[in-house]
């Protein structure tokens, strides 16, 4: 293991030996790193905390601290973080609360830029870019493959769907439906991620069917119990794994679907 002799370095962590932990780092009690993995500088992990491979920190980011919530009262909850994430300057995460699952989950091939935020007890997927400052709070869903622009904060117990795309400087306090793209503060629709779906290799006539969908929930002026009937009536006989996607992600909602 390669270690700048600035750094501390609990000894109760688990780190592989392939790791390399540049100058100025902390690295606390119950850390494991696995094997790749990269602190460039002046970074604090703090645990109980769980980090996959080749994952890269950048200076002055803090990972796995005691959340703000004053629900918290020291208990031992956890972070845990997959593979080939990237944590730019100055990102915070914060592990779970005894009041939830006790965990804050990130997936694998994400993008934390500058000074992004993720909260306790929240779920983030794979492949997905925060952009400068973007925040969510605590009990936020966010899925796979999603933008989530510079600025941009969301609420509580949110969830944002699989391939949405969120702009910068926007305010959302209900949930996003997969491929979905909305701006503004407050939020709005303002129509389908194409772009995004195409980058992502779905085909044509996927994304031909998540549009005829997409026009049943906001364009026919349905309730979404009725919009999500129809979408299904749509699906019966093509079962398109990605309009079951956008299908789905109405059906979890719990605080109701932008509109």
């Amino acid at each position: 293991m390669k270690v700048h002799p600035t750094s501390i370095i609990h000894p109760k962590s688990k780190i592989d030996d392939s790791v390399e932990i540049g100058p100025f780092c902390i690295v606390g009690e119950d850390v494991e790193i696995k094997k790749g993995s990269k602190l460039l500088s002046h970074v604090v992990l703090k645990g109980p905390t769980s980090i996959g491979e080749e994952n890269i920190f950048y200076q002055f980011s803090t990972i796995g601290e005691d959340t703000p919530d004053k629900k918290f009262k020291g208990e031992k909850t956890k972070l845990e973080i997959g593979n080939t994430n990237i944590f730019r300057e100055g990102v915070t995460v914060h592990r779970g609360t005894v009041q939830d699952n006790s965990i804050t989950s990130i997936g694998s091939d994400n993008l934390l830029m500058a000074y992004s935020h993720i909260a306790h007890d929240c779920v983030v997927g794979d492949g997905n870019v925060f952009a400068n400052n973007a925040g969510i709070a605590g009990h936020v869903s966010v899925g796979n493959n999603i933008t989530i622009g510079a600025l941009t904060t969301i609420h509580q117990f949110c969830n944002i769907g699989d391939y949405s795309f969120i702009g910068m400087n926007t305010s959302i306090n209900m949930d996003i439906p997969a491929y979905v793209k909305v701006a503004a503060d407050p939020a709005r629709v303002i129509g389908l991620n194409s772009v995004g779906m195409t980058r992502k290799n779905i085909t044509s006539d996927s994304i031909s069917l998540i549009k005829k969908a997409y026009k049943l929930v906001y364009r026919k002026g349905l309730k979404i119990e009725e919009a999500i009937k129809k979408s299904k009536e749509l699906n019966k006989e093509a079962n398109d794994p990605f309009l079951n996607v956008f299908i789905q992600s109405l059906e979890v909602s719990e605080r109701g679907i932008l509109r």
